[in-house]
């Protein structure tokens, strides 16, 4: 099967003649194909897709055309990625084990061209480890997309952006998988099998060991349930000298809500409250596979938020690493107690000079952004600015919140140093005012609040319905843009 790229002004017949010439279609096949545009309505607006058997040889063959839009238009990215995307939503499980993808005369860059194949790829991504009774039209028949006539330059293109492609696949792995599967150790034992043979330094801390370091805030949370917590650490040194970055991600692996239980409607989806520690892992497998030229330390904080008799209370006071002390108001904003922990740790542990952290934190981010974007804050403009354009670049939107003293106020506790929650308004960015208070002074910080990005509901370009994977793209443009400029 031959897939052709029509911009909005790519005269079919002009395109069709040069498949003629190419791949030895009958002479007449312009005038099928002009035919069945007409009556698909194709005119090669971005996203549109439609495909034409014509005849060959003795047989026929499948021509499809994927609408790509006007050249130079803005979102020109975004309309790579649908065409892409919507080639393999398409054709994945349609029969069809092979598509030769045609970039012969379609005026990509590529740049462009590596944009399409990565979408393409992204988009196939199935868990169907648990469906076992998956008739044949459902199960995938697409193996392998060939690129033909690709502009110079796209195999070292595609080099580095399979290995973002594999790390989004890793997280949407980890992300996926059933809590019973994926909890704190299986986390670490998942990631030590994929990340063995890159290269990377691998640190775990259990209940001991972090009991002694004190994160009284961490162990609050995982002290209702059976399973061990733990902190993974990945550092990727494929640069020496200046002080490291850190990823920081919340890693709760299944969260109940604790004694301040959540609703049972819904509550299945809390196996993804791990989603920040996923992209932190995926990002990390990304950066390794293609030897970024960057010192990058991965922190994971992995916990269990469970309900039993042993589980934390709403009124208890807890102890962080740093010391400073926390009413536990809420057992269900449990995610900023992990993350400042971790933030602790990795500072003293590894003095990084920039720490983004990386949480499915709040539901009131979503409220306010919907599933379009995730939510920024940070104690650093050039940070920040850094990030957006690398979130604008990569397809992984940011938008930016405010912080400041009038909503840190809104945290001080009566009893102890803070709580862990404000009032009902402002929800997401009390939030992050709890975790800046365990930033230490002149270290470059930004949280990620990506709750509503992890998982969604219904397919996009480069994913179907479920775990997104985001996260990873953005953080290996930033390491590129950033630390690798």
């Amino acid at each position: 099967m031959i897939i052709a790229f029509a911009a909005a002004d790519t005269a079919l017949p002009r395109l069709v003649a040069k498949l003629v010439v190419q791949d030895g279609l009958p002479a007449d096949a312009g005038a099928l194909v002009q035919a069945a545009a007409a009556a698909a309505r194709f005119t090669g607006k971005a996203g549109q897709l439609f495909d034409v058997l014509v005849p060959a040889g003795d047989g026929t063959a499948r021509l499809a055309f994927a609408g790509i839009g006007e050249p130079g238009a803005a979102g020109r990215k975004s309309a790579l990625e649908r065409a892409g995307g919507g080639i393999t939503a398409k054709y994945l499980t349609s029969g069809e084990t092979e598509l030769a993808i045609d970039f012969a005369g379609s005026g990509l860059t590529a740049e462009e061209a590596t944009a399409v194949l990565l979408a393409g790829r992204l988009r196939a991504w199935r868990h169907d480890v648990y469906r076992t009774k998956l008739s044949d039209e459902q199960k995938p028949s697409l193996a392998k997309i060939v690129a033909v006539g690709a502009p110079d330059g796209t195999d070292e293109l595609w080099e580095t952006e399979a290995a973002i492609a594999e790390g989004v696949e890793f997280t949407r792995e980890l992300v996926t998988e059933p809590a019973n599967v994926i909890y704190p150790a299986s986390f670490v034992e998942r990631c030590k099998a994929r990340l063995e043979g890159t290269g990377i330094e691998i640190v775990v801390l259990g209940l001991e060991e972090m009991t002694a370091l004190g994160m009284g805030a961490l162990l609050g949370v995982a002290q209702g349930s059976v399973r061990e917590p733990k902190i993974l650490a990945m550092r990727w040194k494929g640069k020496a000298g200046a002080r490291p970055t850190a990823f920081v991600g919340k890693g709760v692996t299944f969260d109940t809500g604790g004694i301040s239980i959540k609703p049972a409607g819904g509550m299945e989806d809390m196996k993804w409250d791990m989603g920040g520690a996923g992209a932190v892992a995926g990002t990390m497998l990304a950066l390794a596979r293609r030897k970024a030229q960057a010192d990058v330390i991965g922190v994971c904080g992995l916990v269990e938020n469970m309900p039993d008799g042993n589980a934390q209370r709403p009124g208890d006071v807890v102890t962080s690493m740093s010391g400073q002390t926390i009413e536990v108001i809420n057992t269900d904003a449990e995610g900023r107690l992990v993350l400042c922990d971790a933030v602790t740790w990795v500072q003293k542990e590894y003095n990084p000079a920039t720490i983004i952290d990386l949480a499915t934190l709040t539901g009131a981010i979503i409220i306010s952004l919907g599933h379009e974007h995730a939510g920024m804050f940070s104690n650093n403009d050039l940070l920040a600015g850094q990030l957006d354009a690398a979130g604008k670049a990569s397809g992984d939107t940011l938008w930016r919140f405010p912080i400041g003293p009038a909503y840190d106020k809104l945290i001080d506790s009566p009893i102890a140093d803070m709580k862990n929650v404000g009032p009902r308004y402002g929800g997401s960015i009390t939030a992050a005012q709890f975790i800046q208070r365990f930033v230490d002074k002149g270290v470059a910080w930004a949280h990620l609040d990506i709750a509503g990005t992890v998982w969604v509901d219904k397919p996009g370009a480069t994913h179907d319905k479920g775990a997104t994977g985001f996260g990873v793209r953005l953080l290996d443009r930033y390491v590129r843009d950033v630390l690798e400029s």
